[in-house]
Formats: structure tokens, sequence, C-alpha cells
């Protein structure tokens, strides 16, 4: 499960990133903290479906984009 976590945190910085949008931008989005954010980009926490879900819109990205 952590390879798929570390993968989902690789796709999601690398995405933000490119978009030129902070880790605190996508906080405010989804309602979080930017370290809830963070910890998912280091692979630290494993987020639900509804919040890759959420992330994908907020990177106005399809969901699949942060899993592959």
């Amino acid at each position: 499960m952590e390879d798929y976590s570390k993968k989902l945190g690789e796709n999601l910085k690398k995405i933000r990133t490119k978009k030129g949008v902070t880790q605190i931008e996508i906080a405010k989005k989804l309602a979080v903290n930017r370290s809830f954010v963070s910890n998912i980009e280091n692979g630290k926490t494993n987020p639900t479906l509804s919040t890759i879900t959420n992330l994908a819109n907020a990177l106005d990205v399809p969901v699949n984009e942060l899993l592959k």
C-alpha cells in the first residue's frame, strides 16, 4: 500500500508544481490544513477516494492522472 501512496504523492506534487499551484491553495480548496496536503505528497497518509477526487477537481485533472 505504501508504494501506491508514494506514487500518488509524486503525481500530485508533479501536477501541482507544473500548474504553479501551492500546497496552501490546494488546502484552501479542500478546506484542510497545508500539512495534510504535504503528508499526501510525501506518501505519509492514505487519502480516501473522495479526497483523491477532490484533489483532482482542484487541479482540474482526471482522477486517473493522480493514480497512474
